[in-house]
This record gives structure tokens, sequence and C-alpha cells, in this order.
């Protein structure tokens, strides 16, 4: 029996460092003793949008080319405002929550505090009996709401991340970036049992 385990045990090393030698290419990777191969996420800058297209009436820009009836340009125009206020499933950043007596104007203050220190992110405050509650940003995917943690962490040691409805993030031209992950060589740490 402890042949049989232990030659199961063999094979399925043999496995996981095969599976380890090779690259997201396929090609054969050399690892050094001593560490692994890790996914990580990169950023990778792109034309978030064409900025001589931003801002700009669609209408205008084919109307040469195509001619287009006061139905359809109304219709468009009613199709934007009835969406301009849509919200998506998304995640922030709760930074305050109490329910003591002096907890509406602390959260007032924790509001005030954070738009001065991190201008650009959005903050909310809600209060939801018997809480006083404030949230920041309005990230699309946990990973955003994460390094948004990571980044206020040490102004607000006790902020954690939590799933709520969101308002759509503005497409950010000056800042647009896709996201991939990589697989990068890092130390194997050993842990203490």
């Amino acid at each position: 029996m402890k042949r049989i385990l232990l030659s199961m045990a063999v094979s399925l090393l043999s496995l996981a460092a095969s599976a380890q030698q090779t690259g997201q290419d396929g090609q054969p990777v050399q690892i050094p003793e001593g560490y692994a191969l890790v996914d990580s996420l990169v950023y990778i800058p792109t034309a978030g949008i064409d900025s001589t297209l931003f801002g700009r009436d669609i209408f205008e820009l084919i109307e040469p080319a195509v001619q287009q009836s006061d139905r359809v340009r109304s219709g468009f125009s009613r199709h934007l405002d009835a969406n301009r206020g849509k919200v998506i499933h998304g995640w922030r950043v709760r930074i305050f929550f109490d329910n003591k007596q002096d907890a509406r104007s602390v959260s007032e203050q924790t509001v005030e505090n954070f738009r001065r220190t991190y201008p650009g992110v959005p903050v909310y405050r809600s209060y939801s009996a018997p809480f006083f509650k404030v949230t920041v940003g309005d990230c699309r995917t946990r990973s955003e709401a994460m390094q948004l943690l990571q980044t206020v962490r040490s102004d607000y040691p006790s902020a954690f991340v939590i799933k709520e409805t969101i308002s759509y993030p503005p497409v950010d031209r000056e800042h647009a970036y896709a996201v991939d992950t990589v697989q990068v060589l890092r130390p194997i740490t050993k842990s203490v049992l």
C-alpha cells in the first residue's frame, strides 16, 4: 500500500513539475530552483477612445454621407437621456461604518477628508438604520476595488471591499488601459507549520 501511495505521489510531483516547465506560449521554460511561475496582472496602455471624437455629435460627423431624419436624432437623444442614470453591479471600498452618537458628524468629516486627500475618486455617504456608511470608488471588478483598497489602506486601516450597485465609471481617456495576465518568476517561500 505504501509503495502505491509513494508511486502516486512521485507521479503527481512529476506532473506538477512538467506543468511548471512550460510557459503560457507552450514553450519549455527553465525554472531555477527555489522559484515558481505565478500569474501576475499587467496593465497595457491602450487608446480608450479617439480623442478627436470625444463629445462630438455622431450625426454631424456622418451628415455629409448619410442623411438622418429628425425622428432618428430625437430617438437617439431620448435613449441617451433615459440611460444617463443607469447603474451596474460592481465593487466599492467601505472606509467608514458606525452607529455611535457622533456617527453622522464623523461620516461627514470622513467624506470631506477623503475628497481632499483623493480628488477624483467618487465618495458616497449613506444611512441605513442605525449605521452611517461611507464608501468610495466605482469599480467594475473586485481587482480594481482591491487596488483602491491598497491605495487608501494607510489612511483608513479598517477599510474593506464590498459588492454594491455602482454608477457607470466614466471612460478615462487620459489613462486608458487593458488588463492581461502573464506568468512571472517568484521565489518560493517556505511556510512554517
